[in-house]
């Protein structure tokens, strides 16, 4: 996602920060062997402040090293919280959960965040209005790495038909396609960041002094920031083991599945901070601010976090991950991604189609629920 994400403010961070008291509390929940049902509970709250921290220490450090840079850094630590957990669960084996957070994820941001953006923004105005060629940039990608991610599916099902395949030839040819796709949606994000913060960087308003018009704060420096982004990412990190650990008796004991978890819990957890962003900019009647996180975000997690975890997964997991998704995934992905690429197209928008989003939001996740 490049998007010059700056500071939440005083009011709001100040508000996350009371959450970072369950990260003591988390700790002694696990050396005294709690419940796994507390322990995923408190860990899950606790990364929220810890991801807004680290989002705010990258943002300092952005203004120091560029915009370039500072769109790399955006890109690597904007969704860290998520990669953490991914990364763990990816050593637990856990890839069905790991699938399932980056589609909620996706859906997350451009259903809920979204949604619930529209719905702040049109609460003070009938018609609320933002930069059509910058959203449809962004939903116009989104469209194209939804396929990316959906093709494995369709292609493993396809294969799966013919019996003169054994099972072990059609995962090892799902693996084979599945990397090929990542590298070429990696390669994707390498070139959407030249063209965003280099050949067109006045499409997306990034600019010498250009904020979007969020207040910014005094700046912290580098060795500031570093400290602050290392001591967030240890922090997330020791969260993130517990909360996968103790996944398993959560959702037993809640009566909740895995793929439920990731796509609504794990996802939302990995996000919360971003989330919050974005509501808020659409109260103060940002839309642009609002419309570039929610799917610009989306865009990410396809293009950057995606490959990235099926790239880790050949070093750190059991077996490589395939990007093979779920019937409802997949038409998650799509019929999510369609949906916000037609609403995004006049540039204006009002409360209702914001609701028309959350409706979609609520639907897929009541069919999660009961489905799996």
């Amino acid at each position: 996602m490049v998007i010059d994400l700056k500071k939440l403010g005083k009011y709001e961070v100040g508000i996350l920060d009371y959450f970072l008291m369950f990260i003591p509390i988390a700790v002694i929940l696990e050396f005294r062997h709690a419940s796994g049902t507390l322990i995923f509970a408190a860990s899950a709250i606790s990364i929220i402040p810890l991801a807004a921290i680290m989002g705010t220490a990258t943002e300092h450090l952005s203004e120091k090293l560029g915009a370039g840079i500072g769109g790399f850094l955006n890109a690597t630590f904007g969704n860290a919280a998520e990669l953490i957990i991914s990364v763990i669960a990816i050593k637990e084996g856990l890839y069905d959960v790991v699938k399932a957070s980056i589609t909620g994820s996706i859906i997350g941001n451009i259903l809920l965040v979204l949604g619930l953006s529209f719905v702040a923004g049109g609460l003070k105005q009938k018609i609320v209005h933002f930069n059509a060629t910058t959203a449809n940039l962004y939903s116009s990608m989104l469209v194209l790495c939804s396929f990316g991610l959906v093709v494995p599916t369709v292609v493993n099902t396809l294969l799966g038909e013919h019996h003169s395949l054994t099972k072990a030839a059609v995962d090892n040819l799902s693996l084979k396609l599945s990397l090929a796709i990542a590298i070429v949606l990696f390669i994707t994000y390498i070139l959407s960041l030249v063209f965003s913060l280099k050949s067109h960087k006045h499409l997306y308003g990034v600019g010498d002094g250009e904020t979007d018009g969020i207040e910014s704060e005094e700046s912290w420096s580098s060795a500031k920031s570093f400290s602050v982004l290392l001591a967030a990412t240890v922090g997330i990190s020791f969260m993130s083991e517990f909360l996968v650990k103790s996944l398993e008796e959560a959702t037993k004991s809640l009566g909740m599945n895995e793929v439920f978890v990731g796509v609504i819990v794990v996802a939302f957890v990995g996000n919360a901070a971003e989330h919050s962003t974005s509501i808020l900019m659409a109260l103060k009647n940002k839309m642009d601010v609002s419309v570039s996180i929610a799917i610009g975000s989306s865009s990410q997690v396809a293009m950057f976090l995606a490959p990235v975890l099926v790239f880790i997964s050949y070093f750190v997991g059991s077996s490589p991950m395939n990007l093979t998704f779920t019937p409802l995934e997949t038409l998650s992905i799509l019929f999510s991604a369609f949906l916000v690429n037609f609403i995004a197209a006049d540039g204006q928008t009002h409360w209702m189609e914001g609701v028309q989003l959350l409706a979609l939001y609520i639907i897929l996740g009541i069919a999660y629920f009961f489905i799996f």
